[in-house]
C-alpha cells in the first residue's frame, strides 16, 4: 500500500516548521486521489452544464457522467438497480431523509426504536426529534465492558417488537465492528425495519447491501476518497417507491399543476433541484480507485496497521486505549493520556506536523458510558504506514515530557 501515498497531493505537503504532514484523521474525512480532483476538473472545464433537462451536447455528456457514477456506486456496494441509490448531501442528510419520509408516515405512538450507545450524533438526533413529534419510544443495547455490542441484550429488546432498529457499522470511536448481516437477519424475524449507518465501513471493507439484506443504509463520498457535500441512501425500491417525498423542487416531479403535483420516478423521486454533479463524477472515480486496489487488500492492510498502532500505543506511559481487540475493529485507535486533555495531546502533535482529532467526535453519549469527556482519535487509511505510527508515537512522548 506505500506506493499509493504518492497519489494524494496533499500528502507532500510540508506543515508546521517544515514538517511533512502526517495525516491520522480519515474518520473525519479521508484525502482525495488526483485521479478524483482531475475527474472533477475536466467536469468544469469539458462538460459542465445542467443534467437530465437539457437536450444540448454539454447536457447529455454531463448526465451520462453522473448517472454511470450512480451506477458504479452501486456496483460497489452490490446493488444493480440504480433506483436504490439515491444522491444525498451526506450520511447525516440520508438519514435524515428517511427519518421525516419512511419513519413519519410508518411510526406512531409508542412505538419502539433500537439504537445504540456507539451511535455518531448522526443516527442520534434525527430519531430523539421524531420520537418527540411522534410520541415514540427509544431503547439501546447495551455495550460490553470491551466494547461490543451485547446481542443477549439486543434479543431482549426485539422481543419488544420494534418497527425500526438503527445502527453502525463501524463505530467512529471505539472501531468496533458490528455483526450486522446477523444483527439485520434477527431484526427481521421480530418484523423490524433495519437502517445501517456505514459511514466508517463502506470506505474500509467490502460491503455488499443485498447480501446484508439492510433495508435502508448511508454513506458519505468524504470519508472514502471522494469529495465533500454528496453521500449514498441506499434503500430496497419498494420501501423507497411507498415514502413521501423529502424535498419539493425541480427534477423530483413529473407533473406539476397551480395546487398538486406528481412526483417523480426512483431516484430522482429524492433529487430536487440542481445536484452536486461534479461531485457526483469524483465520487464514481473515487470508487473505481478503491476497487482498483481492492477492498480486502484495503481492510487487511489497515487491520494490519492498526495492530501496530495498539502495540506501539500502550508502550507510552499513560496512555489507556478503547475499544475491542483489533479482531473486531477498524482502521482506527481513540485514546487518553493520563491527566492531558485531549485537545492539548493534538495541539502538540499539530506542532510535529500530526494530524489526528480530539473531543467527542460527535459521539457525546459514548464517551459519558466511557466515563470521559473527549478523547483522542488516530484513524489510519490505506495511504498511511507504520512510519506515520512511529511518529504519532514519537509525539505522544513529547506531549508526556511537556506536561510531566
Amino acid at each position: 500500500m506505500n506506493k499509493v501515498h504518492m497519489d494524494f497531493p496533499i500528502l507532500k505537503r510540508l506543515v508546521k516548521a517544515g514538517k511533512h504532514l502526517i495525516y491520522l484523521d480519515s474518520a473525519a474525512t479521508s484525502q482525495k486521489p488526483l485521479v478524483v480532483i482531475d475527474a472533477m476538473d475536466a467536469y468544469y472545464k469539458e462538460m459542465n452544464a445542467n443534467i437530465h433537462r437539457g437536450v444540448h451536447a454539454l447536457a447529455e455528456e454531463a448526465t451520462q457522467a453522473y448517472e454511470s457514477a450512480r451506477m458504479r456506486i452501486g456496483d460497489f456496494i452490490g446493488v444493480k438497480d440504480p433506483r436504490e441509490i439515491i444522491f444525498t448531501k451526506n450520511t447525516t442528510e440520508s438519514i435524515n431523509l428517511v427519518a421525516k419520509t419512511w419513519a413519519r408516515q410508518a411510526l406512531g405512538k409508542d412505538d419502539l426504536i433500537i439504537l445504540t450507545p456507539m451511535e455518531h450524533h448522526s443516527n442520534l438526533v434525527p430519531w430523539q426529534i421524531l420520537a418527540a413529534e411522534k410520541d415514540l419510544e427509544l431503547d439501546f443495547i447495551d455495550l460490553t465492558p470491551d466494547g461490543l455490542l451485547d446481542l443477549n441484550c439486543y434479543e431482549r429488546l426485539l422481543e419488544r417488537k420494534p418497527k425500526l432498529v438503527a445502527f453502525t457499522h463501524m463505530s467512529n470511536v471505539l472501531g468496533t465492528i458490528n455483526p450486522v448481516k446477523e444483527m439485520i437477519s434477527m431484526a427481521h424475524q421480530a418484523g423490524s425495519v433495519t437502517l445501517l449507518d456505514a459511514a466508517q465501513s463502506v470506505p474500509h471493507m467490502s460491503v455488499n447491501m443485498k447480501e446484508l439484506d439492510v433495508d435502508f443504509a448511508a454513506f458519505s463520498a468524504h470519508k472514502m476518497c471522494g469529495p465533500t457535500g454528496i453521500g449514498i441512501l441506499y434503500g430496497k425500491a419498494e420501501l423507497l417507491s411507498g415514502m413521501p417525498v423529502f424535498l419539493g423542487g425541480g427534477d423530483m416531479i413529473k407533473k406539476v399543476a397551480l395546487r398538486s403535483f406528481q412526483p417523480n420516478d426512483l431516484p430522482h423521486k429524492f433529487e430536487a433541484g440542481t445536484p452536486p454533479i461534479a461531485e457526483a463524477i469524483g465520487f464514481g472515480v473515487a470508487v473505481d480507485y478503491l476497487s482498483g486496489i481492492g477492498m480486502d487488500q484495503i481492510a487487511a492492510y489497515e487491520r494490519e496497521l492498526t495492530a501496530y498502532a495498539i502495540e506501539r500505543l500502550e508502550e507510552v506511559p499513560g496512555v489507556t486505549v478503547y475499544g475491542p481487540k483489533v479482531e473486531d475493529r477498524g482502521g482506527l485507535v481513540s485514546f487518553t493520556l493520563e491527566g492531558i486533555h485531549p485537545h492539548d495531546v493534538a495541539q502538540i502533535l499539530d506542532g510535529e506536523g500530526i494530524a489526528i482529532r480530539a473531543g467527542h467526535h460527535c459521539a457525546m453519549p459514548l464517551h459519558q458510558n466511557l466515563g470521559i469527556t473527549a478523547s483522542s482519535r488516530a484513524s489510519f487509511y490505506l495511504y498511511n504506514t507504520r512510519a506515520d505510527v512511529d511518529a504519532l508515537v514519537d509525539g505522544l512522548y513529547k506531549v508526556n515530557k511537556v506536561f510531566h
